[in-house]
């Protein structure tokens, strides 16, 4: 009896024995499942929330949504957000805007783009890699302005008594995108396309298109522009002619220009000039590249508020369907080599007051309307022609950017470019020669200017210069 008691009592407690060791695997196991599952949850959410972040678009509509989900992707600042557009065309990498203030830009963008990117009815791709729409003229931007809504393009005006077709081969096709053969029908204007990499070139989206305010007087104050101009002033003109020599002058950055352009000015060089402008520029911020190209500019307001290049807010009603303004000029000058050189003729129509602009050999490329203006809705008081640059002075000293060919005006034909067979327009619609000319290089150390006169160029100037040199530092 004792011993079956005992023997029972052994075996009862062996069995509790094995159940304790049972529990205490089972639990164990159970701990490692847990840390196992943990685990791999842990990674599997890791893992989507990563690939989530590689792979979920970067769309402006969901920037919101990816700065929860990615944070890596939405400003660190505290800052209010800038407006201002960096170096490069990546929104997102450049800027420190929040998401909304992306969407908000981006917005503007589109909306600007749709603005100025008329419906077209044909469109085509230039060699250059400009997209060039055929708009139907009376739908052209110049018609949005509220003074011109509704309105047509005017019938061509009566030209200025002494004019003489130059004979030009070529007039038709200076320019890089009608080398494809194709342009555009009667009825319809060619217009280069604005893209958004257009617009995120721009210092800011509200400055795109437009000149940053300068002086206009030739002094050496003008906020890093830099001129060598002739010009003609104390008298009441009503347009201006001359032929431009057209080279590729080296800009060195993004943010400056060079150009060559005849200016008709009114107005008090205050708040209230009035310009009219026209010529060749090289300008990679406005074009993405280094070509030159045939363009227009009006203020009416010393740049402030109005006017811009092209046809990039309303005013100049464009009339031509084979012209396209801020297209690529071919060909060009070359240094000892040949020379070609664009004539353009600005004048008032003395019916209806409008200042047209004539190309080549009688080729009238449109006009701007005289209710854009104040000044310029009467006569100019200054007439200029010549060649302007923007010195950025990035690197802490002069820029190396050229202005005309890049040489020096000493150095003559086929090295230095030029203007000639200058002229004005008179109160009585005639070409006039001009009679008292004077030429100003605000920095000659760096670009220079020498003026003459002969039977066969009539009034004419050599300018330019290489920028930054020894006496240039």
């Amino acid at each position: 009896m004792c011993w079956n008691t005992q023997l029972s009592c052994l075996v009862h407690r062996r069995r509790r024995g094995r159940r304790r060791r049972r529990r205490r695997r089972r639990q164990s196991q159970c701990k490692q499942m847990n840390t196992n599952m943990k685990t791999r949850t842990k990674r599997s959410f890791s893992s989507m929330d990563f690939s989530w972040c590689l792979s979920f678009p970067i769309i402006v509509h969901f920037l919101l949504l990816v700065s929860l989900v990615c944070p890596v992707l939405s400003s660190s600042s505290s800052s209010p957000p800038s407006t201002e557009v960096g170096n490069g065309n990546d929104p997102v990498a450049n800027q420190t805007l929040r998401p909304q203030e992306e969407l908000k830009k981006f917005n503007f963008i589109r909306n600007h783009l749709q603005k100025i990117n008329k419906p077209a009815v044909k469109t085509i791709q230039s060699p250059d890699g400009d997209i060039i729409d055929c708009v139907v003229t009376h739908q052209q931007p110049a018609f949005d302005h509220p003074q011109l809504k509704g309105q047509k393009p005017l019938d061509p005006p009566e030209r200025p008594e002494g004019y003489k077709h130059e004979v030009e081969e070529r007039s038709e096709e200076f320019q890089v995108w009608s080398m494809s053969g194709e342009y555009c029908p009667e009825g319809t204007i060619p217009i280069r396309r604005t893209t958004q990499e257009d617009i995120l070139r721009a210092s800011s989206v509200s400055t795109f298109g437009r000149k940053l305010r300068s002086r206009v007087r030739r002094d050496t104050n003008s906020n890093g522009h830099e001129h060598a101009v002739g010009y003609v002033s104390g008298e009441e003109y009503y347009g201006a002619k001359a032929s431009i020599n057209v080279w590729a002058p080296r800009v060195t950055n993004q943010y400056e220009f060079s150009l060559s352009q005849m200016w008709v000015i009114s107005g008090s060089f205050g708040n209230d000039l009035n310009t009219i402008e026209a010529g060749w520029q090289v300008s990679p911020e406005l074009y993405g590249d280094s070509y030159p190209r045939f363009f227009t500019y009006w203020t009416s307001d010393a740049y402030q508020a109005t006017g811009c290049y092209n046809l990039l807010c309303s005013g100049f009603v464009q009339t031509n369907n084979r012209i396209a303004i801020g297209a690529a000029i071919s060909p060009t000058s070359s240094y000892h080599g040949g020379q070609f050189d664009i004539s353009l003729l600005i004048w008032k129509d003395p019916k209806h007051g409008n200042w047209w602009l004539e190309f080549g050999s009688g080729i009238l490329v449109g006009y701007w309307p005289a209710v854009l203006f104040t000044h310029l809705r009467n006569h100019g008081s200054m007439v200029q022609f010549g060649g302007e640059i923007v010195n950025s002075r990035q690197s802490g000293y002069h820029t190396s950017t050229q202005m005309g060919s890049g040489h020096f005006a000493g150095e003559g034909f086929g090295k230095a470019s030029y203007f000639r067979n200058m002229q004005v327009v008179d109160w009585d619609n005639n070409l006039v020669p001009l009679s008292n000319l004077k030429v100003l290089a605000d920095h000659p150390n760096c670009y220079d200017i020498q003026g003459g006169i002969n039977r066969v160029w009539g009034n004419y100037f050599y300018y330019g210069g290489p920028g930054r040199n020894v006496r240039c530092p």
